[in-house]
C-alpha cells in the first residue's frame, strides 16, 4: 500500500515538522512494516510553469515527426515573449494548456535544462510528459494536457503536487483493513496519540425500496449489497488534477472519471467498488455461483470458463462481473466522447466471503486490487459509506444527479465478541500492563470493552483478524511496543538431545558425503505421470498419492511416494548443465494416504493440546516414513596418473545401502529382485530382519533403459532407494566401536556347492547364524561353474576368520564353528560342501 504524506494528514494532523521517515519510525513501532519512504521531486528544480501553446510549425526532412512550437508561459521567462521550443510529441495541439520546463531548471534524474540547438532550430526548454517529471503514467502516453481554467504562468510544481514522500507499506494478510487511507491514518493517529477524522463518518441515507433491484441467492458468499444510482454524469468530464495525482503516487494509472472516482474511494476508505453502465443493464442484479463452465468476459477480454465455486454477479441475460474481482466487458464504463460515453452508472459496494474471492482470484490467475483488499478483510460497515462517498463524487466531478433510491440486502448478522481476563496480555507478554492500559488500547483499535476480571470485547467490524484472546493480547502488547518486550534466553531442560531417528538421519549424511555422494534437496511434489516414466505397475503402492488441495503447480499436485523423481531430475538438470560425473544422495520423508481417511480435529491455542487430541491429530495425518535414495552417473572414479578410472555402476549403488546399514547397525540382506525402474538384470533387492522376520527395505542397482529414455538421463544411470524407518528397527542403535582382541586370528576356508538361483547372500547370512559368537568376519573370494560341479550349480568359496577377546583358538573350536555355519547353510540352503 502507497501513503502520500501529503494525503494522510488530511485525516490527520500531524506536526508541520514530521517527515516521511518520522512517520515511517511510528508505524513500525506499532507493528505496520513500512519498507521504504519515497521522495517524490526529488532533486526537481523550477522554473516549472503552466504554458499555452501559440503556434506550432512541423519540421521537414527528419525520420520523426518534429515540431516547432511557440508557448506562451506569461513573465515566467522574464521577458514575457513566446518561449521557442522543439518537441516531438503529437498529442496536443494549438490552444492546449501544457507544462514547460524553462533554462535553468533541473528535472529528476539530475537532468539539466539549457537552450540548445536541435533540428536546426534552438529550443528554449522542454514541454514535459509524466514520465519526465516522475508522475508515471497518466494514460495520455505523451505530453500532459493540462484543463483549459489554469492560468498561464501557474508554478506547475505546486500545482502538479510533484514534491512529496510516499511511504510504501507491506501489508501483511491479517492486517487488510491497512490497504487503505482510512486503516493507515487510525494507526498514524494512535502511533501519535492524536484524534483521526474517519472519512467513512458520513450522513448516508436509508435504503427504500426506489434503488435498483438486486437479488443475493447466497448470502453465504455476499452478506452486503448496496446499489446506488447516478444519473446525468457529462461524458466528456474527465478527472481532475488532484483526483490523478492521489492516484498516481498511489500507484494507479488514470483511466477515466467514473473508474478514477471508484479506485480513489477504494484507496481511501478499503472497500473495492464497481461502478455499470446502467444502460447496458437487463433487470435484476444478482448474486450466485456460477454454473460448471459457464463462460465470461472479463473487461481485459478474455473469456473465463468459470467453476461452481466461483461467485458472479448477474443480470437477466447472464454474468456481469467475478464478483469481489474483476468487472464484465458487457457492462462496462464507455467514456469515449459525449456522445457516446456513459450518463446513467449504477454503482455497486458489497460484501463478499474473503475465502471464496481468494479461491476465484487464483483459480483465474486475477489478482486485482479488489481482491487483494476482499481476501484480507474488507469492513462490511462502509459498504453504505463507500457507496455514499462514490455518489458525492460524480454529482460533484460530472454533473450528475444522486437518484433517491438506495438498494441495500444485507444478512443479518451479530457482532463478534471475546472474553478475556483482564490480565490475559500481562500472562502472554511477562509484562504487567494493568487493566486500565489493556482496555484503553483496545479501545483505540476500535474495540468496545465491558467488565472488570474478565473482559467482553466487541470486536469492530474491520479488524475480522481478531477472533480469539491471543489476538488482542497481540493488539495491546504491539501497541505498547514490542521493544518494550523482556529479552529472556529459554532454559532447555538438561538431558534432552536428538532422538535416536535424528542421530541416525545425521550419521547418514555424514557417511553418504565421506563416500563421495553430494546432498540434492528437492521438492516433496509429483506429477502422477512420472510413475509411468518409472514403469511402476499399475497395483503399485506407490502409485497411491496425498493430493494437495492448493499446489504450487497443477502439473505437480501430489506428495512423493519415492525421492527418485526428485533426484532423478537434479541429476538431470546438472548433466545438462555440464557437469556428468556425478553422485547425488538425500534423505527425507515420503507420504502414503491412510486407508482410512480421517478428519483431524482442531487443535486449541490457549492451552497445551492433550494427548489424546495430539494422537488424533497424528493419525489424521499421512503415514511418513523417511527414506534414503542415492543417484550415480558417469564416472565414479577418475582416470589419471594413477590408472584408468571406472564408470559409476550397480555395485557402487548396492555399496551405498550398505553403508547406510553399518550406520544403522544392522545386517544387509542383499538379494537379486526386480522392481520398477530398475534393470531387472542388474537389481538387487535390499532386505532385512525385523523381529525374525525377513524384510524389503529398497532396491539397489542400474535403471531400466526405457526410464533412462523417458527421464532423459545419462546412459547406465544407476540409482539406490530404502526406507531408513525399517532399516533402523533391524540395527542395534548407535554402532558401537569394535573391541580389538590381542588374541590372534583362526582362518577357516569353506566351499559349498548350490543351486545357481540360490544367492551368495542368503548363503552367507546362514553361514553367519550358524558360526555363533566366535566368527569375526565372512568374505566371499570365490564364484566357479563348471560342468565339474553339475549342470544348474555354482561354487562359493567363503573366508570366515574366528577369534575369541580371551583366548586364542584351538583348531577343534575354529573347526566346530565351521562346521555349525556349514550345517545350517546346508539345512535352508541345501548347499553340500565341495569334495564331501
Amino acid at each position: 500500500m502507497r501513503v502520500p504524506l501529503s494525503w494522510l494528514r488530511e485525516y490527520v494532523d500531524l506536526p508541520a515538522t514530521e517527515t516521511g521517515r518520522d512517520v515511517q519510525a511510528k508505524l513500525i513501532e506499532v507493528g505496520l512494516e513500512v519498507e521504504t519512504v519515497e521522495q517524490l521531486g526529488g532533486g526537481l528544480k523550477g522554473p516549472l510553469v503552466v504554458g499555452k501553446v501559440l503556434t506550432i510549425e512541423e519540421l521537414e526532412g527528419f525520420k520523426k515527426p518534429i515540431r516547432f512550437c511557440t508557448v506562451d508561459v506569461g513573465t515566467a521567462n522574464g521577458t514575457g515573449e513566446p518561449q521557442e521550443i522543439v518537441c516531438g510529441a503529437r498529442n496536443f495541439a494549438v490552444g492546449d494548456k501544457v507544462v514547460v520546463v524553462l533554462p535553468g531548471a533541473v528535472l529528476p534524474g539530475d537532468f539539466a535544462i539549457a537552450a540548445r540547438k536541435t533540428y536546426g532550430r534552438t529550443s528554449h526548454g522542454m514541454i514535459c510528459s509524466g514520465d519526465e517529471l516522475g508522475m508515471g503514467d497518466d494514460g495520455s502516453g505523451g505530453i500532459i494536457v493540462l484543463p483549459p481554467e489554469h492560468e498561464v504562468g501557474t508554478d506547475a510544481i505546486e500545482l502538479l503536487e510533484l514534491v512529496d514522500e510516499v511511504l510504501d507499506i507491506a501489508v501483511t494478510p491479517d492486517r487488510g483493513y491497512a490497504l487503505s487511507m482510512r486503516g493507515v491514518a487510525r494507526e498514524t493517529a494512535i502511533a501519535y496519540g492524536l484524534p483521526l477524522r474517519d472519512p467513512a463518518l458520513l450522513d448516508v441515507p436509508a435504503p427504500n425500496s426506489f434503488g435498483h433491484p438486486v437479488k443475493i441467492s447466497d448470502p453465504l458468499g455476499c452478506d452486503r449489497f448496496t446499489a446506488r444510482t447516478v444519473t446525468g454524469l457529462q461524458p466528456e468530464a474527465r478527472s481532475p488534477l488532484w483526483l490523478k495525482r492521489r492516484l498516481q503516487k498511489a500507484g494507479m494509472r488514470p483511466i477515466s472519471l467514473a473508474v478514477d472516482v471508484t479506485n480513489y474511494v477504494m484507496l481511501e476508505l478499503g472497500q473495492p467498488l464497481h461502478a455499470y453502465d446502467r444502460s447496458r443493464i437487463q433487470g435484476t442484479i444478482g448474486v450466485r455461483r456460477a454454473e460448471q463452465g459457464e463462460k465470461f468476459t472479463t473487461l481485459d477480454g478474455a473469456q473465463r470458463v468459470l467453476d461452481a465455486e466461483d461467485l458472479v454477479i448477474t443480470d437477466d441475460r447472464g454474468p456481469i462481473g467475478l464478483a469481489g474481482v474483476m468487472g464484465g466487458a458487457n457492462t462496462e464504463i464507455a467514456d469515449h466522447a459525449a456522445e457516446s460515453g456513459t450518463t446513467d452508472v449504477v454503482i455497486e459496494a458489497a460484501h463478499f466471503d474473503a475465502l471464496s474471492i481468494a479461491r476465484t482470484a487464483r483459480r483465474h490467475k486475477l489478482g486485482s486490487e479488489a481482491a487483494k483488499r476482499f481476501e484480507r478483510g474488507v469492513d462490511p460497515q462502509a459498504a453504505s459509506a463507500a457507496a455514499q462517498r462514490t455518489v458525492d463524487l460524480l454529482v460533484l466531478l460530472a454533473g450528475g444527479t444522486a437518484e433517491a433510491g438506495v438498494t441495500e440486502v444485507i444478512a443479518p448478522t451479530a457482532p463478534r465478541t471475546i472474553t478475556m481476563p483482564a490480565d490475559h496480555p500481562d500472562r502472554v507478554a511477562g509484562v504487567t500492563y494493568g487493566r486500565e492500559t489493556v482496555v484503553r488500547r483496545l479501545q483505540q483499535v476500535g474495540c468496545d470493552v465491558y467488565g472488570q476480571d474478565d473482559l467482553t470485547v466487541t470486536v469492530p467490524s474491520w479488524r475480522p483478524d481478531l477472533a480469539e484472546p491471543n489476538d488482542l493480547a497481540e493488539e495491546v502488547i504491539r501497541l505498547e511496543g514490542y521493544e518494550n518486550l523482556p529479552s529472556t534466553l529459554p532454559k532447555p531442560p538438561a538431558g534432552r538431545g536428538l532422538t535416536e531417528r535424528q542421530r541416525l538421519h545425521r550419521r547418514v549424511g555424514r557417511a553418504l558425503a565421506g563416500a563421495g555422494f553430494v546432498e540434492a534437496l528437492s521438492y516433496p511434489f509429483i506429477g502422477e505421470s512420472v510413475f509411468d516414466q518409472l514403469g511402476l505397475a499399475a497395483d503399485d503402492p506407490n502409485r497411491r498419492v496425498v493430493k494437495l488441495v492448493n499446489p504450487l503447480s497443477d502439473e505437480e499436485p501430489a506428495l512423493r511416494t519415492t525421492l527418485l523423481p526428485g533426484l532423478l531430475a537434479a541429476l538431470r538438470r546438472n548433466d545438462g548443465r555440464g557437469s556428468h560425473d556425478l553422485a547425488l544422495f538425500e534423505t527425507g520423508l515420503v507420504f502414503h494416504p491412510q486407508d482410512e481417511l480421517k478428519v483431524a480435529v482442531r487443535l486449541p491455542v490457549d492451552r497445551r493440546p492433550t494427548d489424546e487430541e495430539i494422537a488424533s491429530l497424528t493419525e489424521a495425518l499421512p503415514v511418513q516414513p523417511r527414506h534414503a535414495a542415492v543417484v550415480l552417473a558417469g564416472a565414479r572414479e577418475q582416470a589419471g596418473w594413477w590408472g584408468k578410472g571406472r564408470p559409476a555402476d550397480w555395485a557402487d549403488a548396492v555399496e551405498a545401502a550398505r553403508t547406510l546399514a553399518r550406520e544403522a547397525g544392522a545386517e544387509l540382506i542383499v538379494d537379486q529382485g526386480q522392481y520398477g525402474p530398475w534393470h531387472p538384470g542388474r537389481c538387487a533387492e535390499l532386505k532385512v530382519v525385523v523381529d525374525g522376520d525377513i524384510v524389503t527395505v529398497g532396491h539397489a542397482g542400474e535403471l531400466h533403459p526405457r526410464v533412462v529414455k523417458a527421464l532423459h538421463l545419462p546412459v547406465r544411470t544407476c540409482a539406490m532407494e530404502l526406507d531408513l524407518d525399517r532399516l533402523a528397527q533391524a540395527g542395534e542403535g548407535t554402532p558401537r566401536a569394535p573391541r580389538i582382541s590381542t588374541f590372534p586370528v583362526a582362518t577357516q576356508d569353506v566351499a559349498l556347492i548350490v543351486d545357481k538361483e540360490v544367492p551368495a547372500a542368503v548363503v552367507e547370512y546362514y553361514l553367519t547364524g550358524g558360526a555363533g559368537e566366535l566368527l569375526e568376519s565372512i568374505r566371499l573370494f570365490d564364484v566357479f561353474v563348471g560342468s565339474q560341479i553339475g549342470e544348474g550349480k555354482k561354487s562359493l568359496a567363503y573366508a570366515l576368520r574366528f577369534r575369541a577377546a580371551d583366548r586364542t583358538l584351538t583348531v577343534d573350536e575354529a573347526s566346530a564353528a565351521r562346521d555349525a555355519a556349514v550345517a545350517l547353510a546346508a539345512e535352508r540352503t541345501g548347499a553340500v560342501l565341495r569334495g564331501a
